[in-house]
């Protein structure tokens, strides 16, 4: 494409809200942390490798019967409240701007579980109800890359 050589009417995305293609054999409830996986298709939270968390549900999408892309599913990326995980994968104040990891659509842990857990997001702040996971997909790739 070549360099403007006159006023362009350039498209903007407004607001937060995204939609994607549910993975087959899938249900995504509303408030779940939503990932992508290597096909591009979104899922519900698990401990799992090749994920990037990418938000919260905004809405239930059902895919239980369908093939990939046949449900999308609203999401919303930002910073949003999670469980914590216990003992030696509890997430504290330490590890605020850290990534944390997904351990199920509903909880997050300080670490990768040895290897077995893909990133959700990176810890904005912890309170006596949770973790606050912000979630930026394009933040995730930029970290994955740098330790690749």
């Amino acid at each position: 494409m070549a360099a403007l050589a006159k006023d362009r009417n350039t498209p903007e995305a407004i607001g937060d809200m995204r939609e994607g293609p549910v993975a087959a054999a899938t249900v995504i409830f509303a408030g779940a942390i939503v990932m992508r996986n290597a096909a591009g298709d979104l899922i519900e939270a698990a401990t799992a490798l090749g994920l990037v968390g990418v938000g919260r549900a905004e809405k239930r999408a059902d895919n239980t019967g369908g093939a990939a892309g046949d449900v999308t599913v609203k999401y919303r990326p930002g910073v949003f409240r999670f469980g914590n995980s216990a003992a030696a994968d509890e997430i504290t104040a330490a590890e605020i701007g850290k990534p944390c990891y997904a351990v199920d659509d509903q909880t997050v842990a300080k670490t990768d579980g040895t290897g077995t857990r893909s990133i959700a997001g990176f810890v904005d702040h912890v309170d006596a109800q949770g973790v606050w996971v912000r979630f930026d997909e394009a933040m995730v790739q930029t970290h994955l890359a740098g330790i690749a």
